[in-house]
């Protein structure tokens, strides 16, 4: 059998290969032997699938699960660095959207590398129909069904334990931006904040859109009972305490209670095959 999928390359997969069909573009070959991936969303799943034999490099943030480490790195998804990827001479770049420098992928696109997009991840369905996309590349097609009936069940599972419980704590989402080099707190239109919500517990950060920097006034205003720190940031200060020195931190009830929690990246930003397990700890999480 060949290793090669026909889809169209110039368009955005939205979630099922007819979106592309549509299109009305000429189809070409997709050759999947050599890919660089820099989406941590798409590369958690391409593992999760048991193709990433295809692998050959990633981006950062792309650090679960633990082999996906290992790989070559090719910078942040928003730092991408051209030379890197161009060196991995990859067959095709799988990426979410969400990439820069402008000028790094028009070089990568300048030397024929083909770049392949996804859409967005909004809702589980959105998950599961990228889950299915993906499996219809890689001939996964038994193993992308098996990883949406356990999403699906274990959502199912958090909105019956949701109903246990009898408190709804207030959260507030620490993230450190590597591309900003700053402490920001996780907006309301977020992945994380709906997880909060499915987890029974609520987003009190003052933040409409995207992300906003840590300022002690922001925090004072939310006053959470809980903070969560993303991997990153929290490693970067290294204890409970040098948290508490971030603008704002020490004042709050999250504080001087020391509910201040690690949480890994991954388990919050994006939507995936362990996202109704990790609704399931979260609820619990907060609950400490």
């Amino acid at each position: 059998m060949k290793k090669t999928a026909f889809i169209i390359l110039s368009c955005v997969l939205a979630f099922g290969l007819g979106a592309c069909h549509r299109s009305g573009h000429k189809e070409q070959p997709l050759n999947t032997d050599r890919i660089v991936c820099v989406s941590k969303q798409l590369t958690e799943m391409i593992f999760a699938l048991g193709a990433q034999d295809k692998l050959v490099g990633t981006d950062l943030s792309s650090t679960f699960p633990e082999a996906a480490k290992k790989l070559t790195k090719v910078g942040y998804h928003r730092l991408l660095s051209a030379e890197g990827i161009i060196s991995l001479k990859p067959t095709v770049v799988f990426h979410d959207g969400n990439i820069a420098p402008a000028a790094a992928i028009e070089q990568v696109k300048n030397v024929g590398i083909p770049m392949l997009g996804f859409g967005k991840t909004k809702t589980i369905d959105d998950a599961t129909k990228l889950i299915d996309s993906l499996g219809l590349i890689f001939h996964k097609e038994t193993a992308a069904k098996l990883l949406n009936e356990k999403l699906l069940k274990d959502m199912a599972q958090a909105e019956i334990q949701i109903k246990n419980y009898k408190d709804k704590p207030k959260v507030v989402i620490v993230h450190y931006g590597q591309q900003m080099n700053n402490y920001m707190a996780i907006g309301q239109k977020s992945t994380a904040t709906k997880m909060l919500e499915w987890a029974g517990a609520v987003n009190v950060a003052e933040v409409p859109e995207g992300m906003k920097p840590l300022s002690p006034e922001l925090i004072a205003k939310a006053q959470p009972d809980v903070i969560l720190v993303t991997d990153f940031g929290y490693d970067r200060l290294g204890s409970i305490e040098k948290i508490k020195q971030l603008p704002g931190i020490a004042l709050t009830p999250a504080a001087k209670n020391n509910k201040i929690f690690r949480i890994e990246e991954y388990d919050l930003i994006y939507l995936g095959p362990r996202t109704g397990e990790n609704v399931l700890k979260l609820g619990k999480l907060v609950r400490q």
